[in-house]
């Protein structure tokens, strides 16, 4: 499988600019899916048959990641940027980023005299080795992605882009796994959830499903100092109960845990202060309907550094083809 999570965590791929990932992604699920489209914003919608006794469910996992995009040129051609989601200025300097061509820039800051304090984005620069704005090889608008390679440190997965293109790998996996099903089920490959989960929202206005789950990274207390949170990396896959965008489906996560207990998977509950994932999206579209979320535990998300571990990746997919494979009475 790390093979899968490296061919999609290295990849390029921020909110908007997610075709590359479509790409990656699409040969992975085709022999495994009785249909495969994309809707007009880009989702990736991948659909298994079920048998017809259970109910409509939306599976949805993000394609996109956080990244930057050009603002202006200067006259001696670095480039002054804005962010695309999430980006914190104390983790850009010195960063090597990539466009969408392969090109490669570093980010630096313009000088700074008390070391104790941070620029923000507008004080920060992109080098390409231009010369001049006349022969900047790079546009205005150009989105960035930031470079970094995949790293296992035995079971400790590092990479740049783990939210969330560690929950494909669980969708992609899941759907490997998954022989048959009641439930008629779509894997929703989703765009620009980190720009305001605008892709799953289109997506589950289109599919009105009956249930929706998200796949998504949460954060860990399990580091210094680490706010007070119930979830650490290596204690199973995150039953979400709550975050700062939704409450999720009490009938579902009961669900879940039962599921998770029946099959001896590795679990946790958690509880999310700030943040939230597709399943908001799709709680809400149309009429609405039950959703939760399958969180995989990740320290360091919204770095360049972001770390799952193995065994809850596998916990993860291990849930969610329990949860497919079986009734769903809530």
């Amino acid at each position: 499988m790390n093979d899968l999570i490296q061919k999609l965590v290295e990849a390029y791929g921020p909110s908007g600019f997610e075709d590359g990932m479509r790409a990656l992604i699409r040969p992975e699920v085709e022999p495994y899916a009785d249909d495969v489209s994309v809707d007009a914003l880009g989702n990736l919608i991948v659909h298994k048959q079920g048998d017809g006794s259970g109910l409509k469910v939306m599976i949805a996992a993000h394609m996109d990641e956080i990244g930057l995009m050009v603002t202006h040129i200067t006259k001696e051609g670095f480039l002054r940027f804005t962010n695309i989601g999430g980006v914190r200025p104390h983790g850009l300097w010195g960063s090597r980023v990539q466009f969408a061509d392969g090109r490669i820039g570093l980010i630096s800051s313009d000088r700074i005299t008390d070391r104790s304090k941070i620029h923000g984005l507008d004080k920060h620069f992109i080098d390409v080795g231009a010369t001049s704005a006349e022969d900047c090889p790079v546009e205005v608008g150009a989105a960035v992605g930031f470079a970094r390679p995949f790293h296992a440190n035995g079971k400790f997965l590092t990479a740049k882009s783990m939210d969330d293109r560690i929950g494909c790998v669980i969708a992609i996996e899941a759907l490997k796994r998954l022989q048959n099903t009641p439930h008629d089920v779509y894997f929703v490959f989703s765009v620009q959830e980190e720009v305001g989960v605008r892709g799953a929202l289109t997506a589950a206005n289109a599919l009105d499903p009956d249930v929706g789950l998200a796949l998504d990274v949460t954060l860990t207390g399990d580091v210094p100092e680490a706010h007070p949170m119930s979830v650490s990396l290596g204690k199973g896959a995150a039953i979400k109960v709550k975050d700062s965008g939704m409450i999720a489906h009490a009938g579902l996560v009961k669900l879940m845990r039962q599921r998770a207990e029946e099959a001896g998977i590795t679990h946790q509950l958690e509880v999310l202060d700030g943040g939230s994932t597709d399943a908001r999206s799709i709680q809400i579209a149309n009429g609405g309907a039950a959703a939760g979320c399958i969180s995989i535990p990740c320290r360091y998300v919204h770095s360049q550094s972001e770390t799952v571990h193995a065994d809850d990746v596998e916990a993860s997919i291990q849930l969610l083809v329990e949860i497919l494979a079986n009734p769903i009475e809530l």
